[in-house]
């Protein structure tokens, strides 16, 4: 597969997904930009902007083994996992398998369960492998997150521990949509009685696991130039030394936003990256890995404001 088609697969989903789906487009194109880079996403937004009926569409749309777990504060880490559980029969111990086993997995309202049951995707999100009873056992190659989160409830939910925020490639904001998209909705979504279902909607599968599997090789042959990947660390380092943030973005974030440029490129039609590639996805990369400092706190600023300000004092490569 060459640039060309992986632009054209990636076409094919957004007009399956336009079918069900209305406005969206940022969140849509940075979906398809974390599974291209074999990355994970978090979208955060108030409820009913159609986080997990997002992720449901795109996991018809590609057409990937699909997983949901309902995150709640009684969840265990075996809900997610499984166990190995005796066979009185067979007189052995035999793996049931979780929902985790899969391609794509729905974390809904990711932030209701404790840190000790989301530590249960560490390992899974970053080696996409599962150990139980010290055996591990391999998740596809194409296993990827899509976790919501409601920002604006607070009872019953937990924060998300920093290394589980690390494992996410991108945080998009889901917002409200604008009055004429809300009229689409309204009027698409409105006639009908109860949940939308996606079916309803002809949405239909575009890809299949083998496409996407040379999709993501195609994105691994797009060039970084010296250039590129001295500003992708420019960037990340200066959340460390900035007195914005107490606390900066790791190195494996300028890892995980050189991939997603080059997967960014690859749906920009180019088999090269370039400098505002990295622009356009650094602020979803890094709005989850840095924490404000307490003088910035004190002065009023917002995490994405400090982030957009040091972009911008940053002078990209020509």
């Amino acid at each position: 597969m060459n640039v060309a088609e992986v632009r054209g697969l990636a076409a094919n989903i957004r007009a399956e997904m336009a079918k069900a789906v209305v406005g969206q487009t940022e969140t849509v194109d940075l979906m398809l930009t974390a599974l291209f880079a074999s990355g994970h996403i978090l979208l955060e937004g108030p409820p009913g902007t159609a986080k997990t009926f997002l992720a449901q569409c795109f996991a018809r749309t590609v057409n990937l083994d699909f997983g949901r777990i309902q995150f709640t504060p009684d969840l265990m880490p075996g809900d997610i996992l499984g166990a190995n559980l005796f066979n009185f029969q067979a007189s052995a111990f035999t793996l049931v398998k979780g929902p985790i086993f899969c391609e794509l997995l729905l974390a809904d309202e990711i932030n209701r369960t404790p840190p000790k049951t989301q530590a249960a995707l560490l390992e899974a999100m970053q080696e996409r492998t599962v150990t139980l009873d010290g055996e591990s056992h391999a998740l596809s190659d194409r296993f990827t997150v899509v976790a919501t989160q409601n920002p604006i409830e607070q009872q019953g939910t937990y924060p998300l521990p920093e290394a589980q925020l690390d494992r996410f490639l991108f945080k998009q904001l889901v917002g409200y949509p604008s009055a004429e998209e809300e009229r689409r909705i309204v009027a698409s979504h409105g006639a009908r009685a109860g949940q939308p279902n996606i079916a309803d909607f002809g949405v239909n599968p575009a890809a299949d696991a083998g496409r996407i599997a040379e999709a993501i090789a195609t994105v691994s042959q797009v060039r970084l130039t010296d250039e590129v990947i001295g500003y992708v660390v420019a960037l990340v380092r200066a959340t460390r030394e900035t007195g914005d943030f107490s606390y900066g973005a790791s190195p494996r974030s300028a890892a995980m936003l050189a991939v997603a440029a080059r997967a960014r490129a690859t749906l920009e039609g180019r088999d090269y990256v370039i400098p505002d590639d990295v622009k356009a996805l650094a602020l979803p990369a890094l709005r989850h890995r840095v924490i404000l400092s307490p003088a910035a706190e004190i002065d009023g600023r917002k995490v994405d404001e400090a982030i957009t300000t040091m972009i911008e004092r940053i002078e990209a490569p020509r």
